[in-house]
């Protein structure tokens, strides 16, 4: 009896790993991406390894337990090849997401020469070797940054928008109880893939292939026990695009001006800190006013070029000479992520000063009835592929600025302390709405450092106030500066601040949209045929259609059908403006090659039925 609880004891320690060996997903987050799945080893105290131990138990039961080492046999091999299919499936995706990211950031040697001849024109001491020598050595110093889990040495070379994002993403992993395990670091090659230019600043976009060994390890694993994780997985390629923002008329530094720790301005010791502000000079470091600063990180598989001019900025500089969209976009972005600091930590406080008192009213009764029902939110794999400003406009006494950010996460709700159930990762396209008052001027000194006073140019805290505590301004009133005043889906926008629906023309062919918006439109239709908890042959045919013309992998689609009717927070209501836009963006998808066929058809009126649109189909399809 004493042997058999020992065999047993032993079979149940190790069942988890068994477990995990087949069903637990790859937890990579490199920086930049946020790509982080939550594999459900929280609460684990080692990374893993213990895969030996399990083949010992399992040798051990074949020989002295046959009755149950035979059935284990089985099961361990089961997992063993959903294990290996898995990778293949892993491999296969990474592989095309190389592939798509080739084809997006491919330029010609002919374009690279003009951009290198545009910025030497401006400054002739711009040298592409120099310039290529610092973003490989940033690119090394902030993985160095990013595994120690210390942003602070890497801080004054980062927009403000752009500290916020690796610093919300470290947050994510050590809510989930991980790190993230790096080692060797290499930079493979860099290219120039674009340049703007225009009366407020550059903006130099770098490709960088990159390669690094990458693993998860517990949150409270040491240094040196997270390297030893990495270095036991091969090394991985990747590529990401790095924006970089600089003040037109800026020189590029040579000789003893350009040594690292010197302030970009008067070239004085500069020791770094939250304020990133020189003691000499008072010059803010970061702000791209006197040197480079990175200003985005994009996957390669997510990089767009520049949009069209935003509707309504010529408008809005009128009397407002300094407004760029740069600044305006790194601000959106510092307050999509503390946003999403908001959600997963349960704690609105982070936008007090960014956000107007209606919507941080409305954003903390929802994390209270998350709290409540002993819930919370999680997002995963969090990660944003582009922010455009779309359109600034006047709505009486305020100005409000409509900024699109295309991201992507893996969003559940899960009870505390239990993981959430699996989820696609989710094409998200937002738009997030900025309001200032009439008037309001932007504060050009601060550039890209968009994360401080209007009055005084104190960085900004979390404390939870809606003044400046060192100048007493009101910030969330949107006096002085943007603050958020609402957020919401791209269908929502288009019926209250955008483009009317009814109006839109008919073109001859509609533009593709990109892979992202076709996923999202797909995703959407899922959860819409899930909303009554059964899926039909009929709605599955039409989503296979779907499927296959739109280039969306179908078991993706599965995945998002099995994650049930609540992938989405909220659905598009019946009958309504919103569920309106969304018809009429599946119909000018479909109107891509300039006609609809019977096919299509079928599945617009299946698409118009769930929606409480039937008898608006036609309308649209005549335009």
């Amino acid at each position: 009896m004493k042997t058999r609880l020992w065999w047993i004891a032993r079979l149940a320690r190790h069942f988890p790993l068994l477990v995990a060996l087949g069903w637990a997903l790859p937890a990579f987050a490199r920086i930049g991406g946020g790509e982080h799945f939550d594999s459900g080893n929280s609460d684990s105290d080692s990374g893993g390894g213990d895969g030996g131990a399990v083949i010992q138990l399992v040798f051990w039961l074949l020989i002295e337990h046959p009755a149950v080492g035979i059935p284990v046999a089985v099961i361990v091999a089961v997992v063993w090849f959903v294990q290996q299919r898995n990778k293949g499936d892993s491999s296969t995706r990474k592989a095309l997401d190389r592939a798509e990211a080739e084809r997006r950031t491919a330029v010609s040697a002919t374009a690279v020469t003009g951009w290198v001849s545009a910025l030497k024109a401006k400054d002739p001491q711009f040298d592409l070797v120099p310039f290529f020598d610092r973003v490989r050595g940033l690119f090394l110093e902030t993985q160095g940054a990013w595994f120690t889990r210390n942003l602070e040495p890497v801080r004054r070379y980062l927009s403000d928008a752009t500290f916020q994002r690796l610093a919300v993403q470290l947050k994510i992993l050590h809510a989930q109880g991980v790190r993230d395990a790096i080692a060797e670091p290499k930079v493979l090659d860099l290219q120039i893939i674009g340049l703007e230019q225009n009366e407020f600043f550059d903006t130099v976009h770098v490709r960088v292939k990159a390669q690094l060994r990458d693993d998860d390890a517990p949150a409270n694993a040491t240094d040196e026990q997270a390297r030893a994780l990495a270095m036991k997985k091969p090394p991985e390629q990747f590529m990401e695009v790095w924006s970089f923002v600089r003040k037109p008329g800026v020189q590029t530094k040579t000789g003893d001006a350009a040594a690292q720790g010197a302030c970009p301005n008067c070239g004085a010791p500069f020791q770094g800190g939250a304020s990133n502000t020189c003691e000499y000079c008072k010059a803010i470091v970061n702000s791209g006013n006197y040197d480079w600063v990175l200003a985005e990180i994009t996957q390669g598989s997510e990089y767009v070029p520049s949009q069209e001019t935003a509707e309504g900025i010529a408008k809005a500089r009128q009397t407002d000479s300094g407004l760029s969209t740069e600044a305006l976009e790194d601000r959106a972005s510092l307050a999509f992520w503390k946003w999403i600091e908001a959600q997963v930590t349960g704690d609105s406080s982070h936008l007090s000063k960014l956000a107007s008192p209606a919507f941080l009213q409305s954003l903390k009764a929802d994390l209270d009835a998350l709290k409540a029902g002993g819930k919370r939110k999680v997002i995963l794999e969090c990660a944003v592929g582009a922010v455009n400003t779309r359109k600034l406009a006047q709505k009486g006494e305020d100005e409000l600025a409509s900024v699109e950010i295309r991201w992507s996460a893996r969003i559940g709700v899960a009870a505390a302390g239990q993981k959430p159930p699996q989820l696609p990762s989710q094409p998200q396209r937002w738009v997030i709405i900025l309001q200032r008052k009439s008037g309001a001027k932007t504060v050009t000194e601060n550039g890209m450092a968009t994360n401080r006073c209007p009055t005084c140019y104190a960085p900004l805290t979390d404390n939870g106030q809606t003044n400046c505590e060192y100048c007493g301004t009101a910030l969330a009133s949107g006096e002085k500066d943007w603050v958020i005043q609402d957020f919401g889906g791209w269908e929502w926008w288009r019926t209250h601040y955008g483009q009317s629906v009814t109006n839109t023309a008919r073109p001859v062919a509609a533009r593709v949209p990109d892979r992202e918006e076709r996923e999202r439109l797909v995703y959407l239709m899922a959860a819409m045929a899930m909303a009554d908890g059964v899926v039909d042959e009929k709605e599955r045919k039409m989503l296979k259609l779907a499927s296959d013309r739109w280039g969306v992998p179908w078991a993706n689609v599965e995945l998002a059908l099995n994650a049930g009717p609540g992938l989405f927070d909220k659905l598009l209501a019946k009958g309504s403006a919103e569920a309106e836009a969304f018809l009429n963006e599946l119909v000018q998808v479909a109107l891509v090659d300039g006609k609809v066929d019977a096919k299509e058809k079928k599945m617009l009126q299946a698409a118009a039925g769930h929606l409480g649109l039937g008898e608006k189909l036609n309308e649209l399809l005549r335009g």
